[in-house]
This record gives C-alpha cells, structure tokens and sequence, in this order.
C-alpha cells in the first residue's frame, strides 16, 4: 500500500512539472507576443486594427497618459517605453534572465496602467487587461525553472531536469 501511495505521488508531481513546463512557456509567448502586438501597432503594422496607427498617435496617447512630465520628455518617454518593451519581449521569448525580466515587464506594466488610471480612469486598464498581463508577469516570476530557454542551457542544475 505504501508502495503504491508514494507512486502516486510521483506521477502527480511528474505531471506537475510538466504542467509547469508548458504553462511558462505559454506565459513567455503570449507577453512577448502581446509587447511586440503594441509595438506594431504603434508603427503602423495593424493597418484598419490599430490602436494608435502610427507614431505619432502614439506619442499624443503617451502625452496623454504623462499629463504630469513636462512636454519636451514626452517624446523620450515613449521611445523608451518602445524600446523597453522590444527588449522584454525579445527576452521573454528566448527565456533569458526570465525571473527578472518578468519582474521588470509587470512593473512597466503597473506604471502603464497606474498612468492610465490618472488620465483615463479604471475602465481603460480592464478594457486593455493591463492588470491581467502584469498578473502573468508576476506569476512567471515565480516559476522556480524556465524550460525551453537559456536561462535552462546556462543553469547546471536545470539540466537534469
């Protein structure tokens, strides 16, 4: 009976792990997946689905958003959100540094949605799941391993797994 109970038990966290295996990555994809959709459309990739259609509608949203900084570092503002969301999702997506860049890409998105309920209220950020896709970073970060990633190729201990 003993046997067949500690078994048990090792079926069901082989099958956690292999939960665990497939949901990080399904993670990974979908935020890199939703940085770079928000990229696009800010350039004008989405064509008649766009949010914003181009730069410079971006840029107007983003002075909308930071209300509070002076004009002139508007433009600097949303350059570097841009930039910061490429890297994130191009990290995400390769699993490197994947606990800090998780951490890092839900702060970015709670200052985005933190920004937005200033200007635009509560309504907007739950229309855009904002809070919904800093969740899943947080939850990310707390994966304890990243298969499928060079965070598992530089990690001796992963290997094993």
């Amino acid at each position: 009976m003993k046997l067949c109970n500690i078994e048990l038990r090792l079926i069901s966290m082989q099958q956690k792990t292999s939960y665990t295996d497939r949901v990080q990555l399904i993670f990974r994809i979908a935020i890199s997946l939703t940085l770079f959709s928000a990229v696009a459309d800010r350039l004008g990739y989405w064509g008649d689905q766009s949010t914003w259609g181009n730069w410079a509608n971006f840029e107007a949203y983003t002075g909308q958003l930071l209300f509070f900084l002076p004009q002139s570092l508007v433009a600097a503002a949303a350059v570097v959100a841009t930039i910061l969301e490429i890297v994130f999702g191009i990290l995400l997506l390769i699993g490197y540094k994947t606990r800090l860049v998780a951490i890092l890409t839900g702060s970015l998105l709670v200052l985005f949605g933190a920004s937005m309920v200033l200007a635009l209220g509560l309504k907007p950020t739950l229309d855009y799941s904002v809070w919904v896709g800093a969740s899943a970073c947080y939850l990310l970060a707390g994966v304890p391993y990243y298969k499928f990633s060079i965070d598992q190729l530089n990690n001796k201990k992963w290997k094993k797994e």
